[in-house]
């Protein structure tokens, strides 16, 4: 005789249930979304409302700027909250659907699918459609093509197709950025449809260099030559999304976050209690950087998305809330050219660290201001150490290879010896010695940059326009130095250079005590036969 069983199985309902909510909370606790859920199903327009951003008077960089912000770009963000709800909360948005339990598997499915773990091809398409859903909203150009997939969950498994003028992919960019401010500026702010207070102003990033980097990879800008004064325009040859999906993949995959964070972001402050966090944040915002250092607010969002590790979030809060300029280890506008005066400012600080690199081939002419200039950055988790060889180091965005050669700085020995070949003074980056991949000089008045052929260190590419395959040597302008490794980090360097400077002062001072009396001294004898060596002298005995 076999024993019944004394517990039933669960039912479909219930298995669905708790494999959903297994799978939303590893993004949010059970106890927030559920607080969300209940919120949400006040009104039919309380979930939209919640995932709008928070109403701020968005302008572009510049002035005048050279990319303006499109007419439309205030209405697309004021459609994404609806896009949202619509394309993965369309079943739990309405009060109609949110009675009891009946609506709450639904709702985490919805958000299940925009914030559960997935691969970023797919991240980055759900964002695709989002924004597509919000152009159409307000009436703006788009050209992302939807292709709807089968079954009754197609509506976000479809391809996605269709090609992205340059202006679009800006204000795809833009959007994006908006998206991560909402959350690092303008916590406990309510959405658009709740705050009725004067909206703040924003100032948008420089994503110029990002457009251009997407055109180059897909080959809408052919030539070298045509990067330089190249524009941003509606007009300009556009890029296929697959294109464009392959370069976010491969340069900037933070896009593919951006989706998941910002709908995470807003579903917390939807959970929270909101009523006396009205206010925004406008710490830096409507400050413009450009022309003031070589890390504007757009190139730190430009390594956010390149990187995947803990600094990410770093260069994300300070594309948001502008950067702490306390950070500037060197800056050799400000502390002299020259690798002396670099070490003197970067000696001890053992964190990470970015370096920029702005300069103008020589090959462009000698007017610096005829727009052929170029940056190039570093990124070291370690500081630097002062050898005559390449040394290992961590490097942060993992452009690695088959060799180890990522750091090469070499100062002056204070104590010089004959050396038959000696080793070049510089800092160098990937490559061997002799035939680096970036090298700049002792003076910081020329860089050297050569093919990739030659390091097997980082990945392979072209690191400026017109590089070829001959070396390119180009003039310095500025050379910028940051600490990214928190104020801890900063007061070891402060405590490091104290006690250097002790030392220093040690090794000034003679004791006179420990010497004998002059007249006794060798020193004495020596300079008095110099003097008159025919001089007879009494031998002491």
């Amino acid at each position: 005789m076999g024993a019944s069983s004394s517990t039933a199985s669960p039912s479909p309902e219930a298995h669905e249930q708790r494999e959903q909510e297994t799978l939303a909370s590893a993004a949010l606790a059970l106890p927030l979304l559920r607080a969300a859920f209940s919120r949400s199903s006040s009104t039919a327009d309380a979930l939209p409302d919640a995932l709008a951003p928070p109403r701020a008077s968005f302008r572009a960089p510049g002035s005048p700027p050279a990319l303006p912000l499109p007419p439309h770009f205030h209405d697309l963000l004021a459609g994404l909250g609806p896009a949202i709800a619509s394309q993965f909360f369309g079943r739990a948005a309405g009060a109609a659907d949110a009675a009891g339990d009946a609506g709450w598997v639904p709702f985490l499915r919805g958000f299940n699918r925009c914030c559960a773990r997935t691969p970023a091809s797919r991240s980055l398409a759900l964002l695709l459609r989002v924004y597509a859903a919000a152009c159409a909203s307000a009436g703006a150009p788009c050209g992302i093509q939807l292709q709807e997939g089968d079954g009754e969950e197609g509506a976000d498994e479809g391809k996605v197709a269709g090609e992205l003028a340059p202006e679009e992919i800006a204000v795809f960019l833009w959007m994006c950025w908006a998206m991560a401010w909402s959350a690092l500026a303008a916590p406990g702010a309510p959405g658009g449809g709740g705050d009725k207070s004067e909206p703040v102003a924003v100032l948008l990033p420089d994503v110029t260099h990002l457009v251009l980097s997407a055109s180059v990879s897909a080959g809408a800008v052919a030539d070298d030559a045509g990067i330089w004064g190249w524009e941003v325009s509606s007009d300009g040859k556009g890029v296929k999304v697959q294109e464009f999906t392959s370069w976010v993949l491969s340069t900037a995959p933070g896009l593919g976050n951006c989706l998941s964070r910002y709908v995470r972001d807003r579903i917390r402050l939807l959970a929270a209690d909101s009523v006396e966090e009205t206010s925004v944040s406008t710490v830096n915002t409507t400050f413009d950087t450009s022309d003031v250092y070589l890390l504007t607010r757009g190139r730190a969002w430009a390594i956010a998305l390149s990187l995947r590790n803990k600094l990410a979030e770093n260069f994300l809060t300070a594309s948001v809330t502008g950067i702490d300029t306390d950070d500037l280890l060197y800056r050799s506008s400000v502390h002299g050219k020259g690798l002396s005066r670099f070490w003197s400012c970067a000696e001890g600080y053992h964190g990470p660290m970015l370096i920029l690199l702005s300069a103008f081939s020589k090959g462009g002419g000698e007017d610096v201001g005829s727009g052929r200039r170029w940056v190039i950055g570093v990124l070291t988790e370690e500081g630097f150490e002062s050898k005559d060889t390449f040394y290992v180091t961590y490097y942060a965005s993992n452009l690695t290879g088959k060799e180890k050669n990522f750091i090469y700085c070499h100062l002056h020995p204070q104590m010089r010896t004959y050396e038959a070949n000696p080793k070049p003074v510089g800092l160098a980056f990937g490559g061997t010695i002799g035939n680096e991949r970036i090298f700049l000089d002792e003076d910081f008045s020329k860089v050297v940059v050569r093919h990739h052929a030659v390091d097997k260190t980082y990945q392979h590419g072209s690191l400026i326009p017109n590089q070829g395959y001959l070396p390119v040597e180009a003039s310095v302008l500025d050379v910028e130095v940051w600490g990214l490794g928190g104020e801890a980090t900063k007061r070891q360097q402060d405590m490091y250079k104290k006690r250097e400077d002790i030392f220093s002062e040690q090794r000034r001072k003679v004791d006179l005590k420990t010497f004998a009396s002059w007249e006794d001294s060798p020193e004495k004898m020596m300079m008095d036969m110099m003097s008159d060596p025919n001089t007879v002298r009494r031998e002491d005995r």
